[in-house]
């Protein structure tokens, strides 16, 4: 499995002159971006928002015997520290582009990957409980309940499977089935 933290998953690879379709009227190279098939971000649920407003206005309570700028500069800062943490936790994608799969920070091509398993959310909190392997890949969320378990068949990665939550396991799975054949 690829893990590049310096190429996000949204800068495409800068394609082959051949791969790139050339208009003869602007004398370059338009780059081709692969097809996504799937594409999720796990945003959090909209009552954490309805949290972070609610620790804003713990701030401001705490800060409250210092006086009226205190306390609205607590409920900003509060409000606005807790919104970037929901907002950053929130933020995590899952891609299937061309012939990769890509999940959080980990990028794996469709040729590594072999069966996958949707899981209900009984059998999905015991993938992330007592039936976890520690070498894994393990993109969680604990407010998405159903994931999906990708095995992973590349010899040279000692990564047994992925575990991917996700709101949608079949469609996931289904797109990764779909990117097999441009894989090979």
């Amino acid at each position: 499995m690829e893990r590049s933290p310096s190429q996000s998953p949204q800068q495409p690879a800068s394609p082959s002159p051949s791969a790139a379709g050339a208009s003869p009227a602007s004398g370059g190279a338009t780059p081709v971006r692969a097809v996504v098939s799937y594409d999720e971000r796990l945003s959090a649920p909209w009552h954490w928002w309805l949290y972070c407003l609610l620790l804003g206005m713990a701030a401001a309570l705490v800060v409250y015997p210092f006086g009226v700028l205190p306390m609205l500069g607590g409920l900003v800062l509060g409000g606005a520290l807790s919104a970037i943490v929901v907002s950053s936790y929130g933020s995590a994608r899952i891609r299937v582009a061309g012939d990769a799969l890509l999940a959080g920070e980990a990028r794996v091509p469709v040729r590594a990957l072999g069966e996958s398993e949707v899981l209900d959310p009984a059998e999905a909190r015991a993938w992330r409980s007592h039936k976890a392997d520690p070498r894994a890949f393990m993109l969680l969320r604990a407010y998405a309940p159903r994931a999906l378990r990708v095995e992973v068949v590349d010899p040279q990665d000692p990564t047994p499977y992925l575990y991917l939550s996700t709101r949608e396991p079949e469609r996931l799975a289904a797109a990764i089935e779909a990117a097999r054949p441009a894989a090979r």
